[in-house]
């Protein structure tokens, strides 16, 4: 999947589609986005894009509890196109495990595994 994990702080984590898979998206027109204190399992649909080619599931890469959706996406769903890892970010998930952290894949490996052809 195509979904990118930065930790914070505090211990959350938060969520965004990669730059590739906002590339094969496509101009975002609707994002929707699940509510605070919703609970998801890992590879569980948490989210959907829309854009002028078609809509999308964006699947949680973790287990964890939703702490908070991006207001401004409700508005500006193009901050997905134009910041994809900064202001563009779908939400923060407080996981169930830090022991599935480490099972992603870093951003050397994510880049090696479009290289190999998705």
């Amino acid at each position: 999947d195509h979904e990118w994990v930065r930790t914070e702080a505090d211990g959350s984590v938060i969520i965004g589609v990669t730059d590739h898979a906002q590339h094969q998206l496509g101009e975002l027109v609707y994002v929707e986005l699940p509510d605070a204190g919703r609970k998801v399992a890992r590879g569980d649909a948490m989210a959907v894009v829309e854009s002028t080619k078609a809509a999308s599931d964006v699947y949680a890469p973790l287990a964890g509890v939703v702490v908070e959706a991006n207001p401004a996406l409700a508005s500006q769903p193009e901050l997905v196109n134009n910041d994809p890892y900064g202001e563009g970010w779908l939400l923060r998930l407080h996981p169930d495990s830090a022991t599935d952290l480490a099972a992603l894949k870093d951003s050397t490996a994510y880049t090696q595994l479009l290289a190999a052809g998705d």
